[in-house]
């Protein structure tokens, strides 16, 4: 890492400034010797995965540099150091990840709209004169785990995460679903696509946002970076089912099927207008869509929050009763993301404010 930093002339780390962020690679943030703050990246997994990884990472980079203002980008790029699988960026002071605002209820339409606008502007982007994309199809939804899980993987999970797999494995409906799924991708038009989208990795300063992990950029269908996004919130609508967030009231009830439906449906219709806001931004630029990218983009947010049950799972020894409730709408979104296309606002027209879709109005049903 000094070695890095000492050819990209920011000076090495200052040692007692440095903290180490958690996440899926091992990462520093700290002041260097010559003030400046910055952040570094040492990408860790299997080899050729690496490698294929920080060639995705340094094409986006590459094709970044030609982006309009407003589409998504990530932090300010540094260098890399490619034989060590480290990458620099510069420290961005003073941002909230989007995850925070979500928790704080201060991700509000206008952010979301944007959000929504910087994404179709990455869709939208030319690609005359980029450099050499990756075209291969992102590993997710896996079609083989489905199948049957390799040893390896299968010593590597928690019981809570064999437990979704074996739920996922034996349900033929959301298999076949699944495969139809990726079958419908390889027929979409493929647009430069972040591919791993979440809010956790918006960092937010004022009006401002920029976006991290871009490991996983290719030409991609775009349906999968819109559905990732709406994913977000139908999640987090769900999860707060069993919280007071958003409640007028303390309500001390018991959580029994018919109650949990009613809150289902009213944590939605709060929630689920920023996906309308998203959408509208996303419409903006990019009016003229894919016949069927509204489809595929529900049957996406499904699938995010069968992942997102996943990603729950490897914290956990079991499966907790609402990340089961939660991958049961997945399930829902997937197998039949027609009917759901509506409730998600992913529609033509313009719905008058607190107007809910029709089919989210009568929890019994």
């Amino acid at each position: 890492m000094d070695a890095l930093l000492a050819e990209l002339g920011t000076g090495p780390f200052v040692r007692d400034t440095l903290t180490a962020p958690v996440g899926r690679n091992d990462s520093w943030v700290g002041a260097t010797t010559s003030g400046r703050k910055v952040f570094v990246k040492h990408l860790i997994g299997p080899e050729a995965d690496v490698r294929a990884r920080m060639r995705r990472l340094l094409s986006f980079e590459r094709f970044a540099e030609g982006l309009p203002t407003a589409a998504l980008r990530g932090p300010a790029f540094l260098g890399a150091d490619e034989a060590a699988s480290l990458v620099a960026y510069d420290y961005v002071e003073g941002a909230s990840s989007g995850a925070e605002l979500m928790i704080e209820e201060t991700f509000g339409p206008e952010l979301a709209e944007n959000v929504g606008r910087a994404i179709g502007l990455l869709h939208e982007a030319r690609l005359t004169g980029s450099p050499k994309f990756d075209q291969s199809p992102p590993p997710h939804p896996p079609l083989s785990f489905l199948q049957g899980l390799p040893l390896p993987v299968f010593e590597s999970l928690s019981f809570a995460e064999l437990q979704g797999w074996r739920l996922m494995q034996t349900d033929e409906a959301l298999v076949k679903a699944i495969g139809e799924l990726r079958d419908r991708e390889r027929d979409a038009p493929r647009v430069p696509s972040h591919c791993d989208l979440r809010v956790d990795q918006f960092l937010v300063t004022g009006e401002d946002f920029l976006v991290t992990d871009w490991e996983e950029f290719r030409l991609a269908d775009p349906a999968r970076d819109v559905g990732a996004f709406a994913g977000e919130w139908l999640h987090r609508s769900i999860l707060d089912i069993v919280t007071t967030r958003g409640d007028s009231e303390f309500l001390d009830v018991e959580l029994t099927h018919e109650a949990v439906l009613s809150r289902g449906v009213q944590k939605m219709q709060r929630l689920l207008p920023l996906v309308r806001g998203f959408w509208h931004g996303y419409r903006q630029v990019r009016p003229r869509l894919d016949a069927t990218l509204a489809t595929r983009a529900t049957a996406y947010a499904g699938w995010h929050l069968l992942d997102r049950l996943m990603a729950g799972a490897s914290r956990t020894s079991r499966l907790s009763g609402i990340e089961r409730a939660a991958a049961g709408i997945g399930r829902a979104a997937l197998i039949s993301p027609e009917k759901f296309v509506a409730t998600l606002g992913f529609e033509e027209r313009e719905r008058a404010a607190g107007e809910a879709p029709d089919n989210v109005r009568k929890p019994h049903e």
